[in-house]
C-alpha cells in the first residue's frame, strides 16, 4: 500500500517545499509576537512525548526566572475560536493535552488553530509572560519562532516516507533547520549527519493517585495480586504498558487511538481497578465507571539541561 501511495507522497513533498519557499521569500507572511517563541514539535505524525516535554520546559523556565505561556492547537477539541484553558475546562472543548498542560504547568494556556492569534490573546490576558511555548507547531510557519525543538520516540522515522505513504509531515532534511533534537526513551537520532544538539528524555512515574480523589496515592506494590486493566489512548500506548511492566505490574492491555473519546461502556471491565495515563484521565472524570481508576503521573527528565540551552538561544531577546 505504501508503494502505491508513493506518487502522492512526491506531490505532498512538492507542496510542502513550495509552502516553505513562499514563507522564506516573504510571499506568505510570518507574524512575530512581541516575546520569544519556542516551538516543540515533530516531523512525524502521532505523539512522541511533546506534552511532557512542554510541561518540563515550562516548569524549568519558571525556576530560572522566566514567565512562560503555552499555546496549542487544541487537537480534537471543539473550540472554534481562540480561548483560554484552565484546570477546570471541558476537555471536549479545549482538548485533552491543553487541559493537561494547564493542570500540570501552572502557566497560562491558550488554544486556537491560529497559534499567532492564540499567542496574542495570551499576552493580552497575561502581559507578564515573557516567552511563549508552542506545543506541536513545527509546521505552523505563520508563527515566527526563535527556537525549534524536534522530538522522536522509539518508532523513529518508520519507513521514512512522507504522507500519505509514510509517517513524515516533512522530509528528513527539515532537521537541518531545527535548533535541537530530543529523543524520548530508547529513540536513536534519525539524522546524525545534521549535527544538531541532541537531548535525551525519560518519563518517570513512581506512584498512582485515585482519579476521584487525587490525595489518595499508592505504589505499584500496593496493587499486586489484583486484576488490573491498563487503558491508554496516547500516540504510543505500548510505551505506557511497557512502563507498567517495568514497575513489575501484571495487567490486561486496552489500547485505543490517540485522543480517543471514551464511553462508560468501553471501560465496563470486570476486575479490581483501571490504570491509565494523565492524558486519558482528564476525559474519564465525567464518566461513571464500575472500577476505581488509578492515574500514573509522569515527569520528564531531560539531559543535558534543555531549558538552559533554550535560554542561551533566546539571549538578546528581552521580555516584552
Amino acid at each position: 500500500m505504501a508503494c502505491l501511495l508513493f506518487p502522492f507522497s512526491l506531490a505532498f513533498i512538492l507542496l510542502v517545499a513550495l509552502r516553505r519557499a513562499l514563507y522564506r521569500a516573504g510571499l506568505l507572511r510570518r507574524e512575530r509576537l512581541p516575546v520569544p517563541v519556542v516551538v516543540v514539535g515533530n516531523i512525524t505524525v502521532g505523539g512522541t512525548g511533546k506534552t511532557p516535554l512542554v510541561i518540563h520546559l515550562a516548569l524549568a523556565l519558571r525556576a530560572l526566572g522566566r514567565h512562560p505561556g503555552i499555546v496549542s492547537r487544541g487537537y480534537r477539541g471543539s473550540a472554534a475560536q481562540v480561548e483560554e484553558v484552565t484546570p477546570v475546562s471541558d476537555p471536549g472543548a479545549a482538548g485533552d493535552e491543553p487541559l493537561l498542560l494547564a493542570r500540570r504547568s501552572g502557566c497560562p494556556v491558550f488554544v486556537g488553530r491560529d497559534r499567532t492569534a492564540a499567542g496574542r490573546a495570551l499576552l493580552a490576558a497575561h502581559p507578564q509572560c515573557d516567552v511563549i511555548l508552542a506545543d506541536d507547531g513545527l509546521q505552523h510557519y505563520r508563527l515566527a519562532r526563535d527556537v525549534e525543538v524536534a522530538m522522536f520516540d522509539e518508532r523513529g522515522l518508520m519507513n521514512g516516507w512522507c504522507l500519505p505513504a509514510g509517517p513524515l509531515r516533512e522530509s528528513v532534511s527539515r532537521l537541518a533547520q531545527v535548533d535541537a533534537v530530543v529523543l524520548n526513551g530508547s529513540a536513536v537520532s534519525p539524522a546524525p549527519t545534521f549535527e544538531r544538539p541532541v537531548f535525551g528524555m525519560r518519563l518517570r512515574g513512581e506512584s498512582f493517585h485515585r482519579l476521584d480523589d487525587p490525595l489518595m496515592q499508592c505504589r505499584a506494590a500496593d496493587l499486586a495480586g489484583r486484576k488490573l486493566h491498563a487503558v491508554a489512548g496516547i500516540g504510543a500506548p505500548q510505551r505506557f504498558f511497557d512502563q507498567l511492566s517495568e514497575m513489575g505490574m501484571s495487567f490486561i492491555e486496552h489500547a485505543f487511538a490517540d485522543h480517543h473519546s471514551y464511553s462508560a461502556e468501553e471501560l465496563a471491565f470486570v476486575g479490581d481497578a483501571i490504570l491509565t495515563t494523565e492524558k486519558d484521565a482528564v476525559k474519564l472524570t465525567r464518566l461513571s465507571l464500575p472500577l476505581p481508576v488509578w492515574v500514573l503521573p509522569v515527569t520528564a527528565e531531560v539531559s543535558p539541561d534543555l531549558a538552559a540551552f533554550v535560554l542561551e538561544k533566546l539571549n538578546g531577546h528581552p521580555p516584552a
